[in-house]
């Protein structure tokens, strides 16, 4: 015999589906909303914020933006703090204190404290949780709790191109070259020269661009295969599947013959 339908249970299913969709929808039109742009500053009067950033809501703390500038097309995540100064409501003068260059992306979590000028070059990519402050406590009377000593500060400066990996921290008075690779969760201090990789706590050049030499020491896997032009989605598709059936392996190199020459004929 056929099993009678519980219809109390298909509703109360059905109801609680409904309110997790409208639940969802609630909180994308939030975050929509309650994102800052150059259009939608919100309740934020920055120095600069230039076309197609975005600062994702919610935002972390925010103060002392009017000393702070965004370029274009940067991309901050949710509870990024960004603040200009010790506290808020500061008059700090004529020049802006922070800088972030056009196409910087802060990762989810990430903290920028600028109490003197912090600079951040054009295209620097943060991951999450990372930490960079031009203020750090003192600690030069013994008796006097560390966190009532006054503390010293330096300016930062983070040059284009650069990666900072996930929980990395940069300490007052760093200056980081151009394309400057930080591990995740090294702390920086001091100058770390162009093209150089850092890592540790504290941070040391573990490889370094030499121009006739190239990286040393020696990169220990292959550079990627950039995708050739006009490549479709649907070819990537077919061979994502071709090389699941192959296990990767192609006319040329394994996992790298394929991925150059196949596109194209793929259907």
């Amino acid at each position: 015999m056929p099993k009678k339908k519980n219809v109390f249970s298909s509703v109360v299913a059905w109801r609680r589906r409904a309110v997790s969709r409208a639940v969802h929808r609630g909180a994308r039109w939030v975050r929509e909303a309650g994102a800052v742009t150059a259009e939608r500053p919100g309740p934020y009067r920055f120095r600069r914020l230039e076309a197609g950033a975005r600062l994702a809501y919610p935002q972390g703390t925010i103060f002392g933006d009017p000393w702070i500038e965004i370029g274009a097309y940067c991309i901050i995540a949710q509870d990024v703090t960004l603040t200009a100064g010790m506290m808020p409501d500061l008059d700090l003068g004529p020049d802006p204190i922070l800088t972030l260059g056009n196409g910087v992306v802060l990762g989810r979590g990430s903290h920028v404290i600028a109490d003197v000028r912090l600079t951040i070059g054009d295209d620097c990519f943060f991951g999450p949780g990372v930490y960079v402050t031009t203020t750090n406590h003192s600690y030069d009377d013994p008796e006097l709790p560390v966190g009532k000593q006054w503390p010293r500060s330096e300016p930062v400066t983070i040059g284009p191109g650069s990666w900072i990996g996930t929980g990395a921290v940069i300490l007052p008075g760093a200056r980081l070259g151009r394309n400057v690779v930080v591990a995740a969760g090294a702390v920086v201090r001091g100058e770390v020269p162009d093209h150089s990789v850092v890592a540790g706590a504290p941070a040391k050049v573990v490889r370094s661009w030499d121009p006739e030499a190239g990286w040393q020491p020696p990169l220990r896997t292959p550079a990627p295969v950039p995708i050739p032009e006009g490549v479709t989605s649907r070819q990537l598709v077919a061979l994502a599947a071709l090389e699941a059936e192959t296990g990767g392996a192609g006319a040329g190199e394994p996992g790298q013959g394929a991925a150059v020459r196949r596109p194209a004929d793929a259907p």
